[in-house]
Order: structure tokens, then C-alpha cells, then sequence
């Protein structure tokens, strides 16, 4: 029974957070309708709201916390979105980071609060939590870092399982924030640098080449972890 209506909770969540998420897109049309924005006068935004880039470094906050219950939305997005609306590199940043720490927490605790029935509902509707499996006798931080790294998961959905799981909180948190270190950076840069798009059309070449090194590397990285993994478990069978 409480597998069942954990499942009812899950696509609850989702089609919440989708329908927010839709507002949020309907909102942004009204936006651009209004005040004429077009891709080149996107960062002078902020000059415009109520709040200036206080009032959108929210908005961007809440929409990553929100879209959490999503479960399968990509964070990079809003992290490309954030550094081109932002006025400068280290306040995308800063906002990325915090958007991060939350989104991280907010499925976790509900996860932790729902159990081990939770990792059951999910196991039955998202088939990819099998990858989890490859990891089994890591550490907490080795294992929360590297699924956060490789993406092997969505973000959200595998924070939600990690607090199912009962992972340690501290372990998590260190685990995954390193694990998703990069991706901010990276995302969090490459949106500033489309601000200057239309003056150096070959600068988006420059986040593009350390998106597919950085993707080939954390490849490496994993498979590394994973097949130490399987060396340790199997060590630990025959001693």
C-alpha cells in the first residue's frame, strides 16, 4: 500500500513541478512581449524588473528548487541561463551554487523521509537506478560523486534515491557538490560567455571543447571507480 501511494506521490511531484515550470516559460513570453527582449538585450533585463538581478537571482533559485520534484529536468540548462542573465561570472556563480545546495537537499530529505519504499517505487519507474548496482560496497561520498560526476542519473531523481537509501547527509553533500562542481563551473561560464556572442562568435567554441573534455574525463573517472569497486567486492567474496 505505501508503495503504491508513494508512487501516486512521485507523479504528483512531477506533473506539479511541470506545471510550474510551464507557468514559469508562459511568464517569460509575456516578458519578452512586453518589453521587446530579444537574445542581445537579454542581460539588461535586470534593468527592467522590480528587483533588478536580486529579484531574477531568485527566481532562477526557486525555479532550480521547484524543478528538483521534477525529477529528470537537466540543471545545466539553468545554469547556462543564469550566467547569461547575470552581470558578471562570480554573481552567476554564487547563485548556481546556492540553487545547487538546495536542490540537492530538498529531494534528499524527501527521500529520507519516504524510505526504503521509495527506492522500491522508483526502482519500478525508472529503470536506469539499476546503474546504481555497479557501485554497490562504495563508500557514500565515492559513490554520491560519482553518479553526480558522470550524470549517469538525473540529478534530482538520484537525490531523491540517496536519501531513500539512507546515505549519511555530510556524506552526500560532500560527495555530490564535488561531483557537481564542474558542471557549474563550466555551464555557469559558458552562459556568460554567449553575452558576447555576437562580437566573437568563436568564443562558444572555447566551454564547448572543456564540456566534451570534461565528459570524456568524468567518463574515465567512473568507470575507474566503478571497476576498483567491483575489484574490492569481489576481494571481500573469495577472502
Amino acid at each position: 500500500m505505501a508503495e503504491k501511494n508513494y508512487e501516486k506521490l512521485v507523479k504528483v511531484l512531477q506533473i506539479a513541478a511541470g506545471i510550474f515550470m510551464v507557468a514559469m516559460v508562459v511568464l517569460c513570453v509575456i516578458l519578452i512581449q512586453k518589453y521587446d527582449i530579444k537574445v542581445s538585450n537579454i542581460p539588461e533585463l535586470s534593468e527592467k524588473i522590480k528587483g533588478g538581478t536580486m529579484a531574477i537571482g531568485f527566481g532562477i533559485i526557486l525555479f532550480s528548487v521547484v524543478k528538483s520534484f521534477a525529477l529528470v529536468f537537466p540543471p545545466a540548462v539553468i545554469f547556462a541561463i543564469c550566467g547569461y542573465m547575470m552581470p558578471n561570472y562570480w554573481i552567476a556563480l554564487l547563485i548556481n551554487l546556492v540553487s545547487v545546495f538546495l536542490s540537492l537537499s530538498v529531494p534528499y530529505f524527501l527521500g529520507k523521509f519516504t524510505g526504503a519504499s521509495m527506492v522500491d517505487t522508483l526502482k519500478k519507474r525508472f529503470k536506469a537506478i539499476k546503474k546504481l548496482d555497479d557501485f554497490a560496497g562504495a563508500n557514500e561520498t565515492t559513490m554520491t560523486f560519482a553518479v553526480k560526476l558522470s550524470g549517469i542519473l538525473p540529478g534530482d531523481l538520484s537525490s531523491l534515491l540517496f536519501g531513500a537509501m539512507g546515505i549519511s547527509y555530510k556524506n552526500y553533500m560532500v560527495g555530490s557538490n564535488l561531483g557537481m562542481l564542474p558542471l557549474v563551473v563550466v555551464y555557469t561560464l559558458f552562459g556568460c560567455l554567449l553575452q558576447g556572442v555576437d562580437e566573437k562568435r568563436w568564443i562558444v567554441a572555447i566551454p564547448v571543447v572543456v564540456i566534451i573534455v570534461f565528459n570524456v574525463i568524468a567518463g574515465i573517472i567512473t568507470k575507474r571507480l566503478v571497476s576498483k569497486t567491483k575489484a574490492q567486492r569481489e576481494e571481500s567474496q573469495n577472502g
